[in-house]
């Protein structure tokens, strides 16, 4: 108890992962998906890790961890299993007032880092508050089937036809009727199933308009195999 649930804007935004391992690789994998300009300390690297700072996706201080390392660092992750060295990260976020995620530690915790599934700008995360992180990786993979690519299609259609009923504006009350109406109708699985003339229909009687109808070949077009 106790962790808000939020999302952090990282694009471009300095964060350390302190770790060259597995745990850290699969960390830095999220953030660079966010755009974080990542920076990785550790004597050495997992072949992945090594192959995104041969492409320059992060930047890598070859050492152990130092106290003041974390000196700018708007997130930092400590994938590391020395517990002396946990305690010495903690205590450095704590005084900078830094966001820390401890992987497996939530003692040393004042960020929990969800399991997510992501299709384009969708989000689904789960957080246990790190009581199991196992149960969420589970609830994660179990999601991953339930929400498929079609919610990335999905998304960018409402995206757009969001901003074209806000550009006619009407009134607030009356574009939210619309939204809720527009949303009621089960579009993923139309996408999902090719039926692109039952999401051009439901378009038309939600939101009208030829460039709504363009939009929405604009879409069929860029997910069509």
């Amino acid at each position: 108890m106790g962790f808000f649930p939020v999302c952090l804007q990282l694009v471009g935004r300095h964060c350390l992962v302190i770790g060259g391992g597995e745990v850290a690789a699969r960390k830095v994998e999220g953030l660079l998906a966010c755009q974080a300009a990542v920076t990785v300390i550790s004597p050495q690297l997992t072949a992945e890790l090594a192959r995104l700072h041969q492409q320059g996706e992060l930047a890598w201080l070859t050492r152990a961890y130092r106290e003041g390392d974390l000196a700018g660092a708007f997130l930092v992750i400590a994938a590391t299993d020395d517990e002396a060295v946990q305690a010495r990260i903690h205590a450095e976020a704590e005084a900078g007032n830094i966001l820390l995620n401890v992987a497996d530690v939530p003692k040393w915790c004042n960020v929990i880092l969800p399991a997510v599934v992501r299709r384009g700008d969708l989000s689904v995360a789960i957080s246990t508050g790190g009581a199991s992180p196992a149960l969420a990786r589970k609830l994660r993979r179990e999601l991953e089937q339930r929400f498929g690519p079609e919610y990335d299609a999905l998304l960018q259609l409402l995206a757009g036809l969001r901003c074209q009923v806000l550009a006619e504006g009407c009134d607030h009350r009356e574009n939210r009727t619309r939204f809720h109406r527009l949303v009621e109708a089960d579009l993923a699985g139309w996408i999902k199933d090719g039926r692109w003339d039952l999401v051009r229909e439901h378009v038309r009687t939600t939101v009208g308009g030829a460039d709504a109808l363009a939009w929405v070949e604009t879409i069929r077009e860029r997910f069509s195999v």
